[in-house]
């Protein structure tokens, strides 16, 4: 039942933790880009750092659940890295797609 909990709480931590780098404007969340905006460059190693953080805080979950990492092969770092950049979506929408949208119109106005 634990480890079904250690899921779940992965999983959500990863929804969250994708969309972080598209919800604020700080690069790696101290920094102010010097033109005001950050650049997608920026949003991307800040998600591939998020994932590489989230991986070894699942890593501790598993060591603690099972005794031992299992090891895995490339295929499953490609697998879940995409699952990340899918769970990214709803924060790239509203960075990206909604706001500047939004901000159009307020211009246009």
């Amino acid at each position: 039942m634990a480890e079904i909990v250690a899921v779940w709480v992965v999983l959500g931590l990863a929804l969250v933790a994708a969309n972080l780098p598209f919800l604020f404007e700080r690069i790696l969340f101290v920094r102010r880009p010097s033109g005001g905006r950050k650049a997608f460059g920026w949003r991307l190693l800040e998600l591939f750092l998020l994932y590489v953080v989230l991986g070894v805080f699942a890593a501790v979950l598993e060591r603690g659940a099972y005794g031992v990492v299992y090891p895995q092969g490339w295929e499953f770092y490609v697998t879940t890295f995409c699952l990340f950049l899918v769970f990214a979506f709803p924060g790239f929408v509203h960075c990206y797609l909604w706001r500047n949208r939004r901000d159009a119109e307020k211009s246009a106005a």
